[in-house]
């Protein structure tokens, strides 16, 4: 794990510097995870988003995505990991304490609430980082304004409860390393547009987003500086 380790932070050392460059031939993560919920749940989602940005944003992303356990070193090999799902999400004392050191390390989890997946996301954070408290951005945070401004913050693709969409961070020394996504179903707006017959304009909403994400992991949030607070 060490050599991993090493590996991975020379890595964000270069993505810092050179976010074209350093997004040559990688791959996006999709974590595997225990307790029975659905992490599959999006097959198509996460080629889409990778394709997307390999448009917009002149990367050269893999469009398949990589599958990584929460308690695996290979991890580390991933900068931004998405995770999703409808169901139970379950972390052991080995998978959080991986995952913690995988953000620690500058690691990136992206967490969207697919409807159902929230009841397990906040103590599954909290067990990961028991001294950090889930906090709502605000829109004018640059994850929102990366290659697309989103100035009313997340696009709604799914309505389920008439609530608006919400983007959660989690900040460890001024860094934004967990951005969660609720009430808004970003990863059924990426899948293919025969899925969930999505409106256009709603898909281009949601891989804008994810675009931002990306992009966002792999420039702004090399920078603990101000603008990666909340104020």
């Amino acid at each position: 794990m060490p050599a991993v380790k090493s590996l991975f932070t020379a890595l964000f050392i270069v993505t810092i510097s050179s976010f074209s460059v350093c997004a040559q031939g990688m791959k996006l993560g999709l974590l595997v995870y225990n307790g029975g919920g659905d992490w599959y749940a999006n097959p198509t989602s996460l080629k889409n988003l990778a394709a997307f940005c390999n448009e917009q944003l002149h990367t050269n992303f893999d469009l398949k995505e990589a599958h990584v356990e929460a308690g695996s070193p290979e991890l580390f090999n991933y900068p931004f990991v998405h995770l999703t799902g409808h169901g139970r999400w379950a972390v052991s004392d080995d998978e959080a304490k991986n995952m913690r050191k995988y953000m620690e390390s500058g690691g990136f989890l992206h967490v969207d609430d697919n409807y159902g997946l929230d009841p397990y996301v906040r103590p599954a954070l909290k067990k990961i980082f028991p001294e950090l408290e889930l906090v709502e951005l605000p829109f004018s945070y640059p994850i929102y304004h990366q290659k697309f401004n989103f100035n009313n913050g997340l696009p709604k693709v799914h309505e389920h409860d008439e609530k608006p969409p919400k983007g959660y961070g989690l900040i460890y020394k001024g860094r934004l390393v967990c951005f969660y996504s609720y009430d808004t179903d970003l990863g059924d707006g990426w899948e293919d547009a025969d899925v969930h017959h999505d409106t256009p304009e709603k898909r281009q909403a949601a891989l804008q987003m994810g675009a931002n994400l990306v992009q966002y992991v792999f420039t702004v949030n090399g920078d603990h500086g101000k603008e990666n607070k909340v104020q």
